[in-house]
Formats: C-alpha cells, structure tokens, sequence
C-alpha cells in the first residue's frame, strides 16, 4: 500500500528539492502507533533541516519533513493500548528519523502521539510539537514563573505570543518587545504589557517599567545580549532558544557573570523526559482552559508545500505556518 508525501533525497532550496509522490505506508512496529496525519506544521527548523543547516543523518536517503503535526490514530504496534480514532497531536516525528508529517500517515513512538483535547482543532493540534513546548520550556526553565518579572522578545511570534500567555497564566508579571502595533495587540491580548522597537530604548523602557526583569525569553539572544545585560537582576536567568540575526558574535562575559546570571539553550527535540512530561502537562491544561492561544498564519494543502516553506523563509507570516491535508486551505 502507499500514501501521497512530500519528500526531499538532497538538500538545497524548496522548489529545487521538495517532491510530492507515492511512497510506501509506514507500518507500526512495536511501541508504535500509525496517525492518520491532518495536518501539518511548518517550523523554521524543518525549513533549516531541508536547505541543509541542520544535517541529517545520512543513513536517510529520503526524509518526509516536519516534526509537527495532528491527526487520528489508524492502527498500533505490538505491545501499544491506545484506541483507534483517538485524535492526538505529534512531537519530534522527523527528528532522528526519515519520516515526518507532511504525509498521509506517519508511524511514531506511541509517547509522541499526545491526546488532543476536543475544543481543539486539528489544525491548532499540528502547532504544539515545536511552538508550545519551545514556549513552556523557556518560560518556566524548570521553576514556577508565579512572581517574577518575565520579559519576551518577539511577544507576537508563534513561541513567543504562547510564551507570554504560558508566563501571564502562571503569575508572572509579562514584559515584552514587539515591532509593529499588529503585534503589539497580539500581545497585549496574550497577558503583555508591551515595549515598541527600533523607535523606542528596549533596555531603557525595560528600567523605568520595571526595575529590572527576573527572566528573559529569547529568539534572537545575538542581537539581543547587551539589552539582557543591562535589565537582568542579579541571580536572573536567560532561556534563548533562537539566534537568527546574530547566530555568531562576541559577548562580553563579565557583564552576565557579575550578575551571576544563569544562560539556557532551549533546543525542544532534546528535552529531558522529566521536562517534557510536566510540559505536555501543562499545555493541556491551559488548552482545556482555553488559556493558551494559537494563531494559524496561513495554511497550505499538501501539493504547495513548496510555496508553504518559502513562506516560512520570508519571516512575513505572523503565527504558525500549516500543511492542512484532508481539510480547508488559504493557498
């Protein structure tokens, strides 16, 4: 039996290398579980994997991209208890492995297939791999963020917007920088008091608001460094989980270590177990609350995945990037 994909067997640019065809349907082996896949999500880090900044592993000759995604569980391996038709979404499916979910189906360790709760669409389901764990990961960096000051760069970014939502529910006060008044509205909507760049002095607005913040949240912690430095309170921590303008830089060392500040790469496929349990946790209870918003940028059928990948290469959507396979499209 086979399934329509999209598969790439080299690396390079979307429309030189990503194909659409038949290949064959994953069976379930133990432990595992077959997702009939709806939807798709589309993170910077598959378009990094597929354009060859992020290698895979060459004992793939062929990879279905992305990580992310939604869908019912179709059938199950040996040894797995799960009811068929269960609706589920989907972490870490392409990571270290060929096949992700921009296919029909897609088999995967049944831990990674997450019950999804009914007020949730299917589509919103395909964004929480990635975004939501990134989110929690680095708001909460293993301690309750109840009473500190959290500041958030990029409030309005598919992380970010969910990280200011995550902090704001958990009792924190929520600080964060926005560049527009489009995305000054999503987070003020989220929980955030709001700072505008490039017009206004990040760290200077920061000051006379705060004081100085507990906590940062990072996308961009090349470019951002020297405004951490300066409102990091003393014993303050820094999650960074992206560095797209700056990804190599000097940073000046004594202006953390006098702070005795605490620096976290938040890299979300490598979560320790522990972690990653109280934050699959946690999301579901802010889903179920309807507490934690998920904005949908656009989405794409399978056949444009093309144009779904070079979308997410121009930094122009504002939310998250969807392959919806059975359902409704904006392409």
């Amino acid at each position: 039996m086979t399934m329509q994909a999209v598969f790439y067997e080299k690396t390079g640019p979307a429309q030189d290398v990503l194909r659409i065809g038949s290949i064959p349907l994953p069976v379930p082996k133990a432990g595992e579980v077959l997702v009939n896949v709806h939807a798709s999500g589309v993170n910077p880090s598959d378009v990094k994997k597929r354009d060859g900044r992020m290698p895979a592993p060459a004992a793939f000759p062929r990879i279905v991209p992305h990580s992310d995604g939604a869908g019912v569980i179709e059938a199950v391996g040996p040894g797995v208890e799960r009811r068929i038709g269960e609706r589920v979404w989907l972490w870490n499916a392409q990571w270290q492995r060929a096949s992700g979910t921009a296919a029909e189906y897609v088999a995967v360790p049944s831990a990674q297939a997450v019950p999804l709760p009914e007020t949730i669409s299917l589509v919103e389901g395909a964004c929480l791999g990635i975004p939501a764990q990134t989110a929690w990961a680095a708001v909460m960096d293993g301690a309750p963020a109840a009473g500190r000051t959290v500041l958030i760069h990029g409030g309005a970014g598919s992380v970010g917007e969910m990280a200011v939502a995550i902090a704001a529910a958990s009792g924190a006060r929520v600080i964060a920088t926005v560049s527009t008044d489009e995305k000054a509205a999503i987070a003020e909507a989220a929980g955030a008091e709001v700072i505008r760049y490039p017009e206004t002095d990040v760290a200077e607005a920061v000051l006379a608001l705060t004081g100085g913040v507990d906590h940062i949240v990072d996308v961009d912690f090349g470019a951002n460094w020297r405004v951490n430095s300066a409102i990091l309170n003393p014993n303050g921590s820094i999650a960074a989980y992206s560095a797209p303008s700056a990804p190599v830089f000097e940073m000046e060392y004594y202006a953390f270590a006098a702070k005795a500040a605490r620096l976290r790469f938040v890299q979300v496929y490598l979560l320790p177990g522990s972690e990653r349990s109280r934050a699959i946790a946690g999301l579901d209870t802010l889903l179920r609350e309807a507490r934690l918003p998920i904005r949908i940028a656009r989405r794409f059928p399978l056949d444009a995945t093309i144009v779904a990948h070079e979308y997410q290469e121009s930094g122009a959507a504002i939310g998250n990037i969807v392959i919806d396979i059975t359902g409704e499209t904006d392409a």
